[in-house]
């Protein structure tokens, strides 16, 4: 039996697959925390826009649910945005580009990139710090970030950029090395804020889309791992998160070798592998994984569909880990975000919490 630990704890113990009290747990609750705020009025541009809401949304959701990390996920299509892409903001649906800025070739290379204290990114870099000063102490903290090329992407729609690449790979890698080194002044400064880590969504090593040598001509052979490492250079541990249904894990975690991995699983989806699965195959003895309760789960189920599907969850991670002879490497979590809406049941995500706590218990 081992003593109650606190989050911090508890996390750097896991890390390790040493012995801990319970298994890590965390809702990936992030765009939801608007509910929390002004009365449950603020709309997600609002709080996606100003770094005291984005930082004040993270300090509510963990003060509520007493979770062990805080990811600073806004959305997806923050650095397109500040590319000049148009992004659509409304309460029923995350954020989306919905005016990609690049229409045709010659637009790859007017690709400007702006100043990372200004837009969305600025709000992410502000709300960071913030963010460290309220619970860094307590809790895991960490800024999220696209990576290049769903950044590229989020700009043109992924059918442009794969067609184009086809035709013209030159102009693509061109776009790929600003954006990464822009990316590179972004985590210089994320660095300075006192966040724990910096989360990485390298979408596209994804099997139903990109084969290994596509994806890491694009991407996985340069651009992320210059990313890597910039992060580790700026103080910061490597994360990643990819709820693709049929991951390159070999490459994203064996090869970029991150602290933590973040997944989900699509059981209807042949390949697509559970949390028994992944631990089974080796990947939590290289790192400790995140995953992988269906979001859509906080939005539609009952409370105790909830508590029974994260009961679930919990045992079948714990019977991997001991089959495995591991300890601890693993974190009961959401595949993706909580769902972002104003609809999202708050109740459910207390239920996942308290559940993934009971039951992730040694």
């Amino acid at each position: 039996m081992v003593k109650e630990l606190s989050h911090l704890e508890r996390v750097q113990a896991a890390l390790n697959d040493e012995p801990v009290d319970r298994l890590p747990v965390y809702p990936i609750a992030c765009g939801v925390s608007r509910q929390l705020l002004d009365g449950g009025k603020m709309t997600y541009e609002q709080w996606a826009r100003d770094p005291a809401n984005y930082a004040n949304g993270f300090e509510a959701v963990h003060r509520r649910f007493d979770l062990d990390f805080a990811i600073g996920l806004m959305d997806l299509s923050v650095i397109a945005a500040d590319l000049g892409s148009h992004v659509r903001f409304d309460d029923a649906h995350t954020p989306s580009v919905d005016g990609p800025f690049i229409k045709d070739l010659e637009d790859y290379d007017r690709l400007e990139v702006p100043d990372i204290n200004e837009g969305r990114i600025g709000t992410i870099i502000r709300g960071s710090e913030l963010i460290a000063k309220k619970i860094g102490k307590e809790a895991v903290t960490s800024a999220f970030l696209e990576g290049p090329l769903l950044v590229l992407t989020q700009s043109a729609t992924a059918e442009k950029v794969f067609l184009d690449y086809i035709y013209e790979p030159e102009t693509i890698k061109r776009s790929l090395r600003k954006i990464t080194e822009f990316e590179k002044d972004i985590v210089e400064a994320v660095g300075r804020t006192g966040v724990s880590a910096i989360c990485w969504d390298y979408l596209w090593a994804n099997y139903s889309v990109l084969d290994d040598s596509e994806y890491k001509a694009l991407e996985g052979d340069h651009f992320a791992p210059e990313l890597n490492d910039a992060t580790k250079a700026n103080g910061m541990a490597v994360t990643i998160h990819n709820c693709a249904d049929l991951p390159h894990l070999d490459t994203q975690i064996k090869e970029f070798k991150p602290s933590i991995y973040s997944m989900a699983y699509y059981p209807l989806v042949e390949g697509s592998l559970s949390a028994s699965q992944v631990i089974g195959k080796g990947y939590a003895d290289e790192t400790l994984v995140a995953g992988n309760l269906d979001p859509q789960a906080f939005e539609q189920y009952t409370v105790e569909q909830v508590e029974s599907s994260t009961r679930a969850l919990a045992q079948e991670v714990k019977t991997a880990l001991c089959e495995r002879g591991l300890n601890s490497r693993y974190v009961l979590a959401s595949g993706c975000e909580v769902p972002p809406t104003s609809t999202c049941r708050l109740d459910n995500i207390d239920a996942f919490v308290r559940s993934a706590k009971q039951y992730g218990s040694f």
